[in-house]
């Protein structure tokens, strides 16, 4: 059965579609012992019981195909006159109206499903009358044929927490009494399987709530099929392989398990995308997990020490490639490589930014000496300003201008010489003058 043909049943089982004929029930305790059977038309429920044991119907077909829910085919040998599958053929077509076959199959349940505590088994008649579909997937007014199936539920049965209460007939907080509570199914079983939306006596549909360890002893002894790997079975035995060949789980183990899914990953993805219109799916045979590995990497030796494991695992159960592969993993990894890839963006682009920062420092500190170097020169031309404008303006307002050094100023007289007023300027052997670019020492 594929998820579709799951759904199409399980959407029935809601108060006003449901078509439930007769609920049949047998309560087992920790010792194996029958202690409670009954039996009852389901829609003459209370209204409470009927919604709890219509929840506990949608369990028995909740969770995923190949993980939660396995298509299981009775051995030819199981159809012929005393097999278990003639067993449950003889209960569907009684519709849980024989307590002797009843009490046979309840006896038969506990002598071959392995459970410590106490537990409840649960038996749901019912009868579909299956419309025609469209290609659209749309209802014909137009029935193709009469499901008849039953639904058989394994529901542990546990003893309620200890915890305070009010008693109203004593008006006070005490210890309230506990008492057995049924829990939604650990394993269940739809019989016929309802493939190609039509009655399939060879098969069988089983739930199990508990994916890595299902109840395979009552597969094989209770229902008389083959046991099969759920797709979690699958995978921790195919990552138990990996790391078996590649060496001691570290680092390195890890990200090679992890290179490999990917590959995995992305040829599923090539495939979905060449068969985007077909159910089936990428299938890990010898050549896909060969082509795996290799382009992961993996050394030949190792290859082909896993190949070879592979085949002794599976056998010819070849498994789904997606059931290999942990998305969860894949996810967290891409995330994890996104964030290494920003991680380095960010700190290629803090070292352009130290570098742009140190040109600009650079620049900075060359321009600060040209702003230095400039006020020096802008400091220097106003003083040259200042004494040529000086200059400029003592040649307008005097006939003799002096320029001399100030040791020599404190030397300068001025006399009357043959009855005209002079300037004295005394000067030493080594001194020299000039009078307007004019040497007068020659």
């Amino acid at each position: 059965m594929n998820k579709k043909e799951v759904l199409e049943l399980k959407r029935r089982f809601k108060q006003d579609k449901v078509t439930f004929t007769r609920l049949c029930g047998c309560y087992v305790d920790a010792n194996r012992e029958k202690v409670c059977k009954f039996g009852s038309k389901f829609l003459n429920l209370e209204d409470e019981e009927f919604h709890k044991y219509l929840e506990i119907a949608n369990k028995c077909l909740s969770g995923k195909v190949a993980n939660n829910l396995l298509n299981l085919e009775f051995p030819l040998i199981e159809e012929e006159v005393g097999g278990r599958q003639q067993i449950l053929m003889a209960l569907r077509d009684s519709n849980l109206e024989n307590e002797e076959l009843l009490d046979s199959f309840y006896d038969h349940v506990i002598d071959s499903y392995d459970y410590a505590g106490n537990y409840l088994i649960l038996l749901f008649n019912d009868a579909y009358d299956v419309m025609t579909k469209t290609k659209d997937n749309i209802d014909l007014d137009e029935s193709e044929e009469v499901y008849r199936y039953i639904l058989v539920a394994i529901c542990p049965v546990n003893l309620s927490k200890a915890a305070l209460g009010y008693k109203e007939n004593e008006n006070r907080i005490a210890s309230r009494d506990r008492d057995w509570v049924v829990a939604m199914p650990d394993s269940a079983f739809l019989f016929p399987a309802f493939n190609d939306r039509s009655t399939d006596i060879h098969s069988t549909l089983f739930y199990t709530k508990n994916t890595k360890e299902p109840h395979t002893e009552f597969i094989q002894n209770g229902l008389g099929c083959n046991p099969k790997r759920t797709a979690t079975e699958q995978k921790i035995a195919f990552h138990s392989i990996v790391r078996n060949v590649l060496g001691p789980e570290d680092e390195h183990t890890d990200e090679a398990l992890l290179n490999i899914q990917q590959t995995i990953n992305d040829m599923i993805e090539d495939y979905d995308l060449i068969h985007e219109d077909e159910e089936d799916k990428l299938i890990l045979n010898k050549e896909n997990v060969e082509k795996a590995l290799i382009d992961s990497n993996v050394a030949l030796e190792k290859t082909d020490r896993i190949i070879k494991s592979i085949e002794e695992t599976f056998g010819d159960d070849i498994p789904v490639a997606e059931h290999l592969i942990e998305k969860n993993a894949l996810e967290k990894n891409a995330i994890k490589l996104e964030k290494l890839g920003l991680e380095d963006q960010v700190g290629s682009l803090t070292l352009q930014l130290e570098e742009r920062d140190n040109k600009i420092q650079e620049q900075e500190e060359e321009l600060s000496e040209k702003n230095i170097e400039l006020t020096e020169k802008i400091v220097e031309l106003s003083k040259k300003t200042q004494e040529l404008e000086t200059y400029e303006e003592e040649q307008k307002s005097y006939d003799v201008v002096l320029h001399v050094k100030p040791q020599k100023a404190s030397q300068i007289t001025s006399q009357k010489i043959n009855g005209k007023k002079c300037i004295v300027i005394p000067m030493e052997e080594n001194e020299n003058a000039t009078i307007n670019g004019v040497n007068i020492n020659e």
